[in-house]
């Protein structure tokens, strides 16, 4: 199942490159990243297909995992307006985004707090 890792590593050179290569080495592949620092430390967030592996490479290799949180992956064509009138369906459901970036193919990642009715309501069933 495909989950959201939310990991806070020490703002310093090579953390995202450690965790590359830990779970490359692993064979987990990386689907989608967004990374950011701010006040000494980083916030990275990672799409993983293996996220109970992934939880155990990047734990026992110590790395601070916070988080892993199912997510709605979906596919997006890529040309203007299509994130907005995602978004906006489920805005007008009442569905909270907590969490939005954009992987590889053009998918829209979703952190929600109703990820089933997300997935439901823009079409998704993975």
């Amino acid at each position: 199942m495909r989950k959201d890792l939310v990991l806070i590593p020490d703002d310093e050179p090579g953390q995202l490159a450690r965790l590359g290569e830990l779970l490359g080495e692993a064979g987990i592949n990386i689907e989608a990243i967004s990374a950011f620092t701010g006040q000494g430390k980083g916030i990275v967030h990672v799409l993983v297909d293996q996220a109970d592996e992934a939880m155990e490479v990047l734990r026992g290799a110590g790395m601070d995992v916070q988080a892993a949180r199912r997510v709605a992956v979906v596919p997006l064509p890529d040309s203007p307006g299509h994130l907005g009138t995602a978004c906006r369906t489920l805005a007008d459901a009442g569905v909270n985004i907590e969490q939005a970036y954009i992987a590889a193919g053009s998918k829209l990642v979703i952190v929600c707090d109703e990820v089933d009715r997300a997935k439901e309501l823009l079409g998704v069933s993975d």
